[in-house]
């Protein structure tokens, strides 16, 4: 929507939500959580002191990277184009100044910086007496997006609205002539399929595995019981992710693919994920004591554990792997305890080796990302791209550690008393050989998706193999006569 009516030669401009789609306050707050948890113990009283002094205080000990935050380029086109035309722009925000300066600097538009300086907090009447006493009443066209923005509006001579909603629109235009419109990024359904993972859910049939080894897949009540354990586990994980995803904010924006991520893109409001995090936590600890006290013990130590990786864990090299496969055989062990039954050490062993495979894998297909994109060092990880033959190496050899300990379980005891015709396992062994053999070859090519869960489940190879193991295990139950 453009409106020909006379322009100010000065348009002042917003940062949070206009400029920038996302809210450095709440980026800033992320960044102090990743450095050290510790200061959230200050902001409430940060916070009494007055908005401007809690934005100073966390800028203080925040060290938000300005380059790495998504921007409005449809706005800064615009901008630039105004600017060309001999426009002085001016960036006003209630951010604090030294943010808003860094962000000044690294956008290159701005002749004027306005912002919050510890003592005021520069946002709605504040925001519109500044730009009133340096240019003048209607002396500048104001770029906003919010209610606050509001105030400033009334003092403008036109609006430009920016990723507001239309009652917002409709309201400026009460206030002031609307210049120009920029329309907000809908949140669609594939955003929040994205946010909660929902692809993930996959991992979380693992529970179960216990249930199938133990021949009790008829257990009719076990199943339900089983199914009432997966949504819990499945709420449970998407909070994590929320968690992991927020606070990996900075290291996606920097990865060619999860740059594109709801929150790292700003798709999805920081705050949203901040509300729903906790209330997916919640409802995931409530089901679980729907399931039982001895699921819940194990549910909740998964998800003590999720929040050390997603904190601390995932920064050290080699134990984020180890954790990683932890985590996946810990849905075995919970579901195990969601149903009482026993764990064999085969399957227990089977489970750690394999899934250390793959969490390798996972990180030799990052950092074989990190190295094209001419990176030496994987953002937010304790890898070198250097790094990337040696976790090779070890994944190779963790994978076929998983089929040796398969094969030596076949030639148990246990084996013989289990199924009809045991000996027609053992062709699991060369499909497991042929599988984890073929991951790492794809990954060597430079063809694994981030997550090899989710490569398994799209690659039809892969899902042969599952297919062919699986019916290994069917006939040799009833046996091929049965």
């Amino acid at each position: 929507m453009d409106v020909c009516v006379e322009t100010s030669a000065i348009i002042a401009v917003d940062l949070d939500g206009t400029l920038t789609p996302t809210d450095t306050l709440y980026e800033s707050a992320v960044c102090l959580l990743r450095n050290n948890p510790a200061n959230l113990l200050a902001l409430p009283f940060w916070l009494l002191q007055g908005k401007a002094v809690l934005k100073s205080k966390i800028a203080d000990r925040a060290c938000l990277d300005v380059t790495t935050l998504p921007y409005n380029r449809h706005l800064i086109e615009w901008l630039q184009q105004q600017r060309a035309a001999g426009r002085k722009i001016v960036l006003t925000s209630a951010t604090d100044r030294r943010l808003a300066q860094a962000v000044a600097d690294h956008v290159g538009l701005f002749d004027v910086v306005l912002a919050s300086d510890g003592t005021t907090n520069n946002k709605g009447v504040h925001k519109r007496a500044a730009l009133d006493a340096r240019y003048g009443a209607e002396g500048y066209d104001y770029a906003g997006n919010s209610a606050a923005d509001i105030a400033v509006w009334a003092g403008a001579r036109q609006a430009i609205v920016v990723n507001a909603s239309a009652t917002l629109a409709r309201r400026a235009a009460r206030i002031a002539p609307v210049a120009k419109i920029f329309p907000p990024q809908a949140i669609t359904l594939t955003h929040w399929r994205r946010v909660f993972r929902l692809h993930q859910w996959l991992k979380n049939l693992l529970l179960f595995v216990p249930l199938l080894a133990a021949h009790q897949a008829g257990n009719v009540g076990a199943l339900a019981t089983l199914v009432l354990a997966f949504f819990a586990f499945s709420l449970c994980a998407s909070a994590v992710y929320v968690a992991n995803d927020i606070l990996d904010l900075e290291s996606d924006r920097k990865h060619p693919r999860k740059r594109l991520r709801p929150f790292a893109s700003a798709a999805v409001p920081i705050k949203l994920g901040a509300l729903l995090g906790p209330s997916l936590a919640a409802a995931s600890m409530m089901l679980g004591t729907m399931v039982g006290s001895a699921f819940t013990r194990w549910l909740l130590f998964y998800f003590v554990l999720t929040c050390a990786y997603s904190l601390w864990l995932k920064r050290i090299a080699l134990v984020d792997c180890l954790t990683l496969a932890a985590l996946y055989t810990l849905r075995i062990v919970a579901g195990a305890a969601a149903v009482a039954i026993s764990l064999s050490f085969w399957l227990l062993a089977f489970s750690i080796f394999i899934f250390l495979s793959l969490a390798f894998v996972k990180r030799y297909a990052e950092l074989r990302v990190q190295a094209s994109a001419g990176s030496g060092w994987a953002h937010g990880r304790g890898y070198a791209v250097s790094d990337v033959q040696f976790l090779q190496m070890l994944g190779v050899a963790a994978s076929y550690a998983a089929v040796l300990v398969l094969a030596l379980y076949l030639h148990g005891d246990t084996v013989a008393t289990l199924y009809v015709q045991p000996e027609l396992i053992w062709f699991a062994v060369p499909l497991m050989l042929f599988w984890v053999s073929w991951v790492w070859m794809k990954a060597h090519r430079g063809e694994m998706h981030d997550d090899p869960i989710v490569f398994a489940a799209k690659d039809r190879a892969s899902l042969a193999v599952a297919a062919l193991i699986a019916l290994c295990f069917v006939l040799a139950d009833h046996g091929i006569g049965g």
